[in-house]
């Protein structure tokens, strides 16, 4: 089994400045394209430190990608913390002097002289093209290990990744295990429920599960083989257990009612206990956000006495009014909160009226309060369109009151 190693370079990533995604983001392509992590480390702008990790991950791994630090600025020493490990001085890469050059002229400016520490590689490493950026990658065997070095910027690292990188590693190694990997979201169910229900599932030896929890959507991630004849039922087996609260199949909540919408239909949005929050989500999806004929953002006035046909002559009206304004298909409603941690909803269709007032179980922040009313309300559109019950199940909400008109 081939060991992969990944080291990620920056006081601003170890001491969590800033969020590693590149390395959340390599483990999951390393893994899906038959190259699986065994081990990540993060070292801080440390010349002696980041040598010393470099030459030990040499000595046990067969592929090190080191990521970070080849910068123009005084904090950027990987390239001459690699030189040390392998004890050899850095030489000046002239093609890579005039390839920044250029990439300068074309932006219709001088090249500063500190970005010439960008072209000074260890003596013998091979130079790996950068074509959106002027921090150039390199390689060099080390040891037992071929070690990939690679810039920090997400944008130029994942392009110097696909493009590059993985092309090379798979004429390196015969990897005959790459995995597909296939992703059901859902909303409703909690990561240990789902892990009950699945109990009832058979999964090969050749398959593997795995859950990432993001409020307030669990994503459900099946890794299988490529063209596994068995996929198509095991994912339909795991889809009849979620039952409804499957929001997404390969895609999210929002990308999954954008795609369910037909060409001609427009929404409204009438956003009160949500603050707002559904209108910029929206924007996320630029072929929904692309539908909002016109919307709203009303103060939360709290409200301890609405009834179910309160609500329902709330929704309506809002709807009337924003139609005078903007004819739409659905108008999309959140009217004001409770004291008791209640929220209420509308939507509103050429086929009807659905209310609901529902109440939280637990204390969330403002913030996640906000994004878990907005993802009811839009996954009320979703159940409509997949012609579904309007009116779904949730764990951590109670139903307080709902009528359909």
């Amino acid at each position: 089994m081939l060991s992969v190693v990944m080291i990620s370079t920056g006081e601003e990533v170890l001491y969590g400045d800033i969020t590693d995604t590149n390395a959340a983001w390599l483990s999951a392509q390393f893994f899906e394209q038959g190259f699986a992590m065994t081990r990540r480390v993060t070292v801080g702008d440390n010349y002696e430190a980041l040598a010393k990790e470099i030459e030990m991950c040499s000595l046990s791994a067969d592929i090190v990608i080191v990521n970070g630090g080849l910068g123009p600025t005084s904090d950027d020493l990987t390239a001459a913390s690699a030189a040390m490990a392998a004890n050899v001085g850095l030489e000046q890469s002239d093609a890579w002097v005039a390839e920044m050059t250029v990439k300068y002229q074309q932006m219709g400016r001088v090249m500063p002289a500190a970005n010439l520490k960008q072209a000074m590689l260890p003596e013998g490493a091979e130079l790996i093209d950068n074509p959106v950026g002027t921090a150039c990658g390199f390689i060099m065997q080390l040891n037992r290990a071929w070690l990939f070095f690679t810039p920090g910027v997400p944008s130029e690292f994942k392009v110097m990744v696909n493009d590059q990188i993985l092309p090379r590693l798979k004429t390196m190694f015969n990897v005959t295990d790459s995995k597909v990997c296939h992703r059901l979201y859902t909303y409703g169910l909690s990561e240990s429920g789902i892990s009950d229900l699945f109990q009832l599932l058979s999964l090969p030896a050749t398959c593997s599960l795995g859950y990432r929890s993001s409020l307030p959507f669990i994503e459900i991630k099946l890794f299988a083989p490529q063209n596994d004849a068995q996929v198509p039922t095991l994912l339909a087996q795991m889809a009849k257990l979620l039952g409804d609260n499957i929001v997404g199949d390969g895609g999210d909540l929002l990308n999954t009612v954008a795609d369910l919408l037909a060409d001609d239909t427009t929404l409204a949005l009438s956003e009160q206990s949500s603050g707002g929050f559904a209108i910029n989500w929206l924007q996320d999806v630029p072929s929904l956000s692309a539908r909002l004929a016109v919307s709203e953002v009303m103060a939360d006035d709290i409200d301890d006495n609405a009834c179910a046909a309160e609500l329902s002559t709330l929704i309506a009206l809002r709807a009337q009014r924003l139609h005078l304004h903007a004819p739409a298909t659905y108008t999309l409603t959140t009217g004001p909160s409770s004291t008791e941690g209640g929220f209420m909803l509308g939507l509103t269709t050429p086929d009807g009226c659905w209310c609901q007032q529902l109440i939280f179980k637990r204390q969330y922040s403002n913030y996640n309060r906000r994004w878990i009313i907005s993802t009811v309300m839009f996954d009320m559109l979703r159940r409509y369109l997949q012609g579904k019950e309007i009116f779904g199940c949730y764990e951590s909400l109670d139903r307080v009151a709902s009528e359909h008109l």
